[in-house]
């Protein structure tokens, strides 16, 4: 007797090899290889581009003869730290220094200070005009420097404030405590009014929860406004060579001037003043950098 034969027949949708794993869909907002080759190319090159007017000024600086950026190639041959040597034991760059640091750290914390107590008060509190209040501040910034330089000097000139550091603080204030003032509201806008209403049921005063409580989380918004304070009153030229008369009183930016005369610029040397410059600057944004970019987001999420 035979056996009957069954044979059993493959579905017919089913593909005959599973060994071929599923194509991955990729997720919402991943890119692809070459997107992502794209784009670190184009952030390659912008950072070249970044950094080569500065390594272009440190390569200028090793330069001995004042005419080398017009024939760079030869300076591979013959580079020197005398350019240096020569801005730091010749010149009063210790004054130009200290002025600069006096003047800027004075800006930083009164102009900081301000913008603060300014934007809290704006963000949290309704008083009369205060919407128009921070429209003034912005207003302040349309003048240009020549048009409010004899005023200011008048003002300056009545209060006794001509070539003394207060005076300068207080004008590069002027220009620093809007904008940080507008950075710092929006910056409190994203702060949570809970924290606030907590502070008074504890029985804090408004200053109280203003100091304890929400000073410390704006960390990263004080931090963006002390950098742009900083540099604003580290690099200005215009008002520190019209309102400061003595040379021992000059800052850094001012100073780095007396290296060009009508018929002799001193090209390797301002070079090198230069970069000497720019270490106080790259300093403080190292100390500040955690929050910097915590800063510059957060405060224009909300305003």
């Amino acid at each position: 007797m035979s056996t009957p034969t069954v044979t059993t027949t493959a579905p017919a949708d089913r593909p005959a090899d599973d060994s071929t794993p599923p194509r991955r869909t990729p997720r919402r907002g991943e890119s692809g290889p070459l997107a992502r080759l794209a784009s670190h190319g184009i952030l390659t090159v912008a950072s070249l581009i970044a950094l080569f007017p500065v390594a272009w000024l440190v390569f200028l600086s090793l330069g001995p003869d004042k005419d080398d950026y017009l024939r760079p190639g030869a300076i591979w041959g013959k580079m020197t730290l005398d350019n240096y040597s020569f801005v730091l034991q010749n010149t009063s760059f210790f004054d130009w220094l200290k002025s600069s640091l006096i003047v800027s750290l004075g800006t930083t914390v009164i102009g900081v200070m301000v913008a603060a107590t300014t934007g809290y008060a704006v963000s949290r509190m309704r008083f009369p005009g205060y919407k128009k209040f921070m429209w003034v501040l912005l207003l302040t910034q349309m003048f240009p420097v020549a048009v409010l330089m004899v005023p200011m000097y008048q003002i300056l000139s009545d209060l006794q404030l001509v070539d003394s550091y207060l005076g300068l603080i207080l004008v590069y204030c002027t220009t620093a405590v809007p904008y940080c003032a507008w950075l710092m509201k929006g910056y409190f806008d994203t702060i949570p009014f809970e924290i606030d209403e907590a502070g008074r049921v504890d029985g804090l005063t408004p200053f109280g929860t203003f100091a304890r409580l929400i000073l410390p989380l704006a960390k990263p918004g004080l931090a963006v406004a002390a950098f742009y304070s900083f540099i604003t009153a580290f690099g200005e030229v215009a008002f520190a060579t019209t309102f400061m008369l003595d040379d021992e009183k000059y800052t850094l930016a001012v100073g780095l001037q007396s290296f060009v005369s009508e018929h002799d610029a001193q090209r390797n040397l301002m070079a090198a003043t230069a970069v000497l410059i720019a270490i106080p600057v790259s300093a403080f944004f190292y100390l500040v950098q955690k929050n910097l970019v915590t800063g510059l987001t957060a405060g224009g999420t909300k305003g």
